[in-house]
């Protein structure tokens, strides 16, 4: 008998190759199926780890979701002080929950939320390098917003979709997109809830919705290039560091 976990937990990519294994890198996968495996004592075949997703290298999370079975039961709370105890200080569990053999992390899950924060300022604030996007114009947060508009819905997002995907559909459904203003912080803040997003999608879709901010591109733009269906139109992907999985749910 097994009994799965679910935990929620929160990661700084910026010194990870991605959450996917890979050969010979530093994973958000590798170092959780490491704790794992050795909290319960190296069984054989070893513990696998399930994640609801990947994170591209440089991305974090503040709520990343992951489950794996155990060969006995331990209680939440006692196993969520374990695995904080092994696992390197730049990953933080911060809830653990015994569920039902039939959850599934990545599976099971109804929604994704990511937010995208952009600093603002003629040059890059040492200090945030590895943790916003950088924009040095001036923005116009009221076309921003209008133009996100159109990226709600369900749409064929093959104009927003790096290449190497490697998906069947590019088709997807956006809730909802926040575009918000941080003064204090100097900021801008960008929030998308989907059913799914693509590979580089949020990343695409912050560095559109700022090129329509500058003047760059209109506000219709974006309608008319989620119709073209073309990739070359969408040009530019903003950078990992800014980029963030805030939460994934699991609620109709």
């Amino acid at each position: 008998m097994t009994y799965r976990y679910k935990i929620t937990f929160a990661y700084d990519g910026t010194n990870f190759a991605g959450f996917q294994v890979q050969p010979k890198q530093r994973t958000v996968e590798l170092a959780l199926t490491n704790a794992v495996n050795k909290i319960a004592k190296k069984p054989t075949p070893p513990i696998a780890v399930y994640g609801s997703g990947r994170t591209d290298s440089g991305v974090h999370a503040l709520g990343q979701v992951a489950h794996f079975d155990l060969p006995y039961q331990i209680p939440n709370e006692s196993l969520r002080k374990a695995l904080n105890s092994i696992l390197p200080l730049d990953i933080l569990v911060n809830e653990v929950e015994m569920v039902d053999e039939n959850f599934h992390a990545r599976f099971n899950a109804h929604f994704k939320t990511y937010r995208y924060r952009v600093s603002l300022g003629e040059f890059v604030d040492p200090f945030k390098r590895n943790y916003t996007g950088h924009c040095k114009y001036s923005l116009d947060i009221a076309n921003m917003q209008e133009a996100a508009k159109s990226l709600v819905g369900e749409h064929d997002f093959t104009s927003f979709v790096a290449s190497g995907s490697g998906t069947k559909s590019n088709v997807r459904t956006i809730y909802a997109v926040k575009v918000e203003a941080d003064v204090i912080n100097q900021e801008i803040i960008m929030e998308f809830t989907g059913n799914g997003f693509l590979y580089n999608q949020v990343r695409i879709m912050t560095a559109f919705l700022l090129e329509v901010g500058s003047g760059q591109r209109t506000v219709d733009a974006v309608e008319k290039v989620i119709l073209a269906k073309n990739r070359d139109l969408a040009r530019g992907t903003a950078p990992a560091s800014g980029l963030y999985l805030v939460n994934v749910d699991y609620d109709s």
